[in-house]
């Protein structure tokens, strides 16, 4: 191993040298007493190898030396692609926030990771600007650290009655103990777009104390540089979960904004949402006595994220500190929490969180143009399609055509195989004289859809008969959750434009099948 790239609370990552294919990897070494190192190596290991996205770290192995060996026997290693360049919290230290596009950029791109990681169902859990790196030269970013993600079928350190992750990026659902689904990566999500666009996170206080305070209670106040982006803020850090912005809608109205500079407010998000105000906090009758000692305010504010709660804070130099119901415990020895002033608020031992809301109605669909209706196929997509279209099907793909039968969409939808899109799209383009009479002008081009690989298939040819006259095809196709999707329209030549438009929209507004 040649330089420290880093170090946080579970382990330090390295650069080495791979002598056996001549490349240089990222080693993550464990640390002995985060745990078990070989469990948590495994853990890691087997979250991130179920997640195939552009946008998530690539591991080779895991290494363990046996503890006869080496000097530091016993200690366990992950192997990872190296990302050349700095993470998004060193960006923000040495060049201070980023563009508005900037951070709809970095958005898109990790909202294409967590969908992918939350349909293996797998957890993020410490979503945050320094597990976020940025590729020097490409720009590529690339999410990271999955040393405690949540994986189906394991274990993990919150399920033994302790709890994990980066306070200031928290969702407060998991700060009140209560199950956390993909909603929490998304409300962390949030505060990461709104930590890129001013610094630091909306929920960053002096005290760690504060820190939960302001997750649990406070306003939520978005800086006021992430005004263009304020809808998709505001939605992801909505602190009902069952409310919470959605991927899908949050990646649609990032996506607009990237292409259009305004970001519209989507109807299932409330249009007065400035800022969060807490549940009123309910007043004791009876005054709390002044002999009690200066550790009982801490002890009545642990009310709201559990007695015995731990918080491993990640991040370089950081200590692992330790709330009970007394002091407060850190790397450096033991500090007692500061008796309240007389101005203090209240405590909130008698605060009881509210009851439950309503399971909420259905999302309506995302806004679409006009002349277009948003449709849910019976094969389980929905897109946003041309007024007047009809469907039909065959043995594998389906249609929707226009009134006059000029204009065709068509879906087909299979399992992800062998070659991705783009070796799919090469053998469809080797057969197109064979498939498209008169076929001319074929070109396969690699590109992206929604940040994950895709491949776009354009062509002309005669048309089937006479009378449809010469035509062209726009053709993209991707692998999503594991499945292939495969959209493309079939217009005259004549009518390009109208066809690039509805191939636009369709793709735009497409929601693969769940």
């Amino acid at each position: 191993m040649r330089d420290r790239l880093g170090r946080g609370g579970m382990g330090t990552v390295w650069r080495a040298d791979d002598e056996l294919l001549g490349r240089q990897v990222a080693v993550k070494e464990l640390h002995p007493e985060g745990g078990a190192p070989a469990t948590a190596a495994l853990r890691e290991a087997r979250a991130v190898a179920q997640i195939k996205h552009p946008h998530v770290i690539v591991v080779h192995d895991v290494v363990e030396e046996a503890p006869d060996g080496a000097a530091r026997g016993g200690r366990s290693y992950i192997v990872m692609e190296l990302v050349d360049g700095g993470s998004l919290a060193d960006r923000l230290g040495s060049a201070g926030p980023v563009g508005v596009r900037e951070a709809a950029r970095i958005g898109i791109a990790l909202l294409g990771a967590l969908a992918t990681a939350h349909a293996r169902g797998v957890l993020h859990r410490d979503l945050k600007p320094a597990n976020v790196l940025i590729e020097e030269g490409t720009g590529r970013v690339v999410l990271t650290d999955f040393g405690i993600a949540q994986v189906p079928g394991a274990s993990t350190i919150s399920e033994e009655g302790a709890f994990v992750g980066s306070p200031e990026y928290t969702a407060p659902e998991r700060m009140q103990g209560a199950g956390a689904g993909p909603e929490s990566d998304l409300w962390s999500l949030g505060a990461l777009l709104c930590a890129a666009l001013s610094g630091e996170s909306p929920f960053h206080r002096d005290s760690l104390g504060g820190v939960l305070h302001a997750v649990v209670l406070d306003e939520i106040r978005p800086p006021r540089a992430a005004g263009p982006l304020l809808p998709v803020v505001q939605g992801l850090l909505e602190r009902d979960p069952a409310h919470r912005l959605g991927a899908v809608e949050a990646e649609s109205l990032l996506r607009t904004f990237a292409a259009t500079g305004s970001t519209p407010i989507p109807r299932y998000v409330p249009t007065e949402r400035v800022a969060h105000r807490p549940p009123p906090v309910e007043v004791p009758a009876t005054p709390v006595a002044s002999a009690a000692p200066a550790g009982r305010a801490w002890q009545a504010r642990s009310v709201l994220v559990g007695a015995a709660l731990v918080i491993v804070l990640a991040g370089a130099g950081a200590a692992v500190a330790l709330f009970a119901l007394g002091d407060v415990e850190t790397a450096g020895g033991s500090v007692s929490p500061a008796a309240p002033s007389a101005n203090a608020a209240p405590p909130y031992a008698s605060w009881r969180p509210p009851p439950p809301p309503p399971p909420p109605p259905r999302r309506p669909p995302p806004p679409v143009p006009d002349g277009y209706r948003f449709v849910r196929d019976p094969d389980g997509f929905a897109l946003a399609l041309p007024d007047g279209y009809v469907r039909t099907t065959d043995t594998q793909r389906v249609f929707y055509t226009s009134a006059d039968g000029a204009q065709r969409i068509g879906i087909r939808t299979q399992n992800a195989v062998s070659g991705g899109p783009l070796g799919v799209m090469r053998d469809s383009a080797a057969n197109g004289p064979a498939s498209n009479p008169g076929y001319r002008d074929g070109k396969v081009t690699a590109t992206t859809h929604r940040g994950r690989d895709a491949a776009l298939w354009e062509f002309t040819w005669n048309g089937f008969t006479k009378a449809e006259g010469a035509r062209h095809t726009y053709d993209v196709c991707w692998d999503e959750f594991g499945r292939m999707y495969d959209v493309w329209v079939s217009a005259p030549l004549a009518r390009l434009d109208e066809a690039k438009r509805n191939f636009d929209t369709a793709l735009d507004s497409f929601v693969p099948a769940p």
